[in-house]
């Protein structure tokens, strides 16, 4: 038994001085296995995970430091559950949801990472709110008594139109109805006066039949100025364990923005666009112009907007308590990729 004992001893001193031979061989700059980085997506071009990884070619870091795999949700609020879980490693949030993932679903360790989409910045589109041409609305308080049209109740949307609604003393539930239709639906809400107002983003809200029997009422940024519309969020633990893969990964994004937005690049950028949508080049020429809502070269967040969106959000009944978004971000990491490209 002893001498049995014994041997298996040295088998496993034998192993470990092996295995540590093998190690003192490797070389240093050995690569370890790629980060993998699951990122959620909505719809494009808003959404940047399909975009980026559509130009490999431009991806300095990709499959060296990282890679990334893109999931597409129907809207924000279902990528709330799939950060919660641990299914989704970035999450694409709107104002309105990254507020209630803190507040609701108690993801303190929540943090903003970098820029999305912006709505109404100057020189940029802004989403629009919808009457019929012939139609009795004129104003915003023709609205009293009437039924108006949101993507879901309390999207960015959604609170942006009351908001609106709330300046000329307005309230939802009380002095209009709120029903609920998706984007593509609107025009035909309209058309057939199941609401007295809808509301519509682009590609929708550019669709020349909707644009000939349709007034814009309003936009969101008269509305609520400048929205944070959707930015890219992180969980603390996965930033603390796969920092510099983060770094590099959004480096590339940058990078895949700032290509996107080139001029020299649009007809190119316009059909990687039409191809993931599955339409035709022409209804997507407006794509990554001044009709397109603005990305931030740099991939930095509206810090300011954001602030003020959740602000709105609290004073529409969407949120109970105040929210400081300086305690939620990280920026950290987005401003180093974008100094490696030397434009900050």
């Amino acid at each position: 038994m002893k001498t049995r004992m014994n041997r298996r001893q040295f088998g496993l001193g034998a192993l470990t001085a092996g295995a540590a031979f093998a190690t003192a061989r490797r070389p240093a700059n050995a690569q370890t296995a790629p980060v993998k980085i699951r990122v959620g997506w909505v719809v494009v071009p808003a959404s940047l995970a399909p975009l980026v990884l559509e130009k490999k070619d431009i991806l300095k870091h990709y499959g060296h430091s990282y890679v990334a795999e893109a999931t597409r949700f129907e809207g924000t609020p279902p990528v709330i559950t799939a950060m919660a879980s641990g299914e989704l490693d970035i999450g694409p949030l709107a104002f309105s949801s990254f507020g209630l993932a803190i507040q609701n679903a108690h993801l303190d360790d929540l943090r903003v990472i970098s820029d999305e989409i912006q709505d109404g910045v100057a020189g940029h589109g802004t989403n629009e709110f919808m009457v019929l041409k012939d139609g009795a609305v004129k104003t915003v308080a023709d609205l009293k008594g009437k039924v108006l049209a949101t993507n879901a109740m309390g999207s960015a949307v959604d609170i942006a139109m009351r908001a609106m609604l709330r300046k000329s003393g307005l309230e939802a539930n009380k002095d209009y109805t709120i029903v609920e239709a998706p984007f593509p639906a609107m025009k035909a809400v309209l058309s057939e006066k199941k609401a007295d107002l809808i509301s519509a983003v682009p590609p929708f809200s550019l669709d020349p039949e909707l644009r000939a029997m349709a007034n814009t009422l309003f936009t969101q940024k008269g509305a609520f100025g400048i929205t944070q519309l959707t930015m890219w969020t992180a969980r603390t633990g996965f930033i603390q364990h796969n920092r510099a893969a983060l770094v590099d990964f959004l480096e590339d994004t940058v990078r895949a923005v700032r290509w996107y937005n080139d001029p020299a690049n649009h007809e190119d950028a316009v059909a990687i666009v039409a191809r993931l949508n599955k339409a035709p080049p022409a209804r997507m020429e407006w794509a990554f112009g001044e009709k397109d809502q603005y990305r931030d070269p740099n991939g930095m967040p509206n810090m300011a907007a954001l602030q003020s969106n959740l602000q709105q959000q609290k004073q529409v009944g969407f949120l109970k308590d105040d929210i400081d978004v300086k305690r939620y971000s990280d920026l950290s990491m987005v401003e180093e990729a974008a100094k490696r490209l030397r434009l900050i």
